[in-house]
């Protein structure tokens, strides 16, 4: 795919990238005691050649780390370790965005550190299990956020935003997707308040802007992505008569602020492609499309060719190929991912998946 669009340089008023392949947030599980460490500096300057990369979820506060060993950056050693991340990329070439992800009711106790509690829109417990120290545990039940915890959150969202910057990152995506706390206040399921956080489309929303709008003004809304994943069931997610009325609404609103980008993110086949690109359409800046287009790169060149602000983010494909641009270049195969080692503490299927030329000796 020497010609693809794919490997061409992408350039917008916000983005000056390598290409139009975006790696996309994986969770991995390395961050021991939630702070980032060397490996995980290695794993990421490995695949450096991607146009952006957007790190796993880190989490703003220690509420928001409902996850075994998933990294944090609202303490000074987090920042530091995160500094040597984004040096790192940087000194290899590479551009970086750190995703700020507060897991909200997707939790357990076993996993939050000492002064951590599980909290969110409304105290409806999600449906499935985390998986812990002690084995798989259901979730635990949230306590609802009052209005000084929402505001206290939203001002949790700022700070690590300015910590991210701090430590040398080029911007920041708001992940409010994937049913995680930010999407959970844009649930019906999830979100049965009464006050001008639930009930109408414009309330169930007003978390999401009120802390997009709070990051941009201190940031910079140039620095400033956020990733949704419209009409998606993950983690507890329903879909609801107003759905498509509140996407809609949401990425109406977000045209206003003028951010780096829109993420757009496909959790199941049954999200149908035409809507995505409705909302794309609607949307004034940067989209990046993810969910599928990765596994498809045919399909994500024709989604590129329709539009010059698009680009497209890949996951699981970058887990266990770091060299994933040469390889898409060459029409290389590709090396399968260890589902066994996705989330395993230490270096096997972290930094160990071998390179192309590494293959071929």
């Amino acid at each position: 795919m020497k010609n693809s669009k794919l490997l061409t340089a992408f350039t917008s008023k916000t983005l000056q990238l390598k290409n139009h392949v975006v790696m996309a947030p994986m969770t991995r599980s390395r961050a021991f005691g939630n702070v980032p460490n060397d490996i995980m500096a290695t794993y990421y300057t490995l695949r450096v050649e991607a146009g952006l990369i957007i790190t796993e979820g880190v989490s703003p506060s220690k509420n928001g780390l409902g996850y075994p060993n998933i990294p944090a950056i609202y303490s000074e050693e987090q920042i530091v370790g995160w500094r040597k991340i984004a040096r790192a990329v940087h000194e290899k070439g590479g551009k970086i965005f750190l995703q700020i992800m507060h897991t909200g009711r997707i939790a357990h106790e076993l996993n939050l550190p000492q002064g951590g509690e599980i909290i969110g829109p409304s105290a409806i417990q999600a449906p499935g299990e985390n998986y812990t120290i002690e084995g798989p545990k259901a979730n635990g039940v949230p306590r609802e956020m009052t209005k000084q915890d929402i505001e206290q959150t939203q001002n949790e969202y700022v700070q690590a935003a300015k910590n991210a910057i701090t430590a040398g990152f080029d911007g920041i995506e708001i992940h409010a997707a994937n049913g995680y706390l930010p999407n959970q206040f844009l649930d019906k399921g999830a979100n049965q308040r009464k006050d001008e956080y639930g009930g109408s489309v414009e309330n169930r929303c007003r978390f999401v802007l009120e802390t997009t709008q709070k990051i941009a003004n201190a940031i910079g809304a140039e620095k400033t992505g956020i990733r949704i994943s419209p009409l998606g069931e993950f983690n507890g997610m329903v879909f609801y008569m107003e759905i498509y009325q509140t996407y809609n609404y949401l990425v109406e609103r977000l045209n206003s602020l003028n951010l780096s980008y829109l993420h757009l993110a496909k959790m199941s086949d049954a999200v149908p492609d035409e809507y995505l690109e409705e909302l794309a359409t609607t949307f004034n800046g940067v989209v990046i499309f993810n969910g599928g287009y990765g596994y498809n790169l045919s399909k994500a060149e024709k989604i590129l060719l329709k539009n010059d602000r698009y680009l497209v983010s890949i996951g699981s494909p970058f887990v266990s190929n770091p060299d994933l641009i040469k390889r898409i270049e060459l029409e290389a195969e590709l090396n399968e991912v260890d589902v066994n080692t996705l989330y395993t503490l230490g270096e096997e299927g972290y930094i160990t998946y071998p390179t192309l030329e590494q293959c071929l000796k």
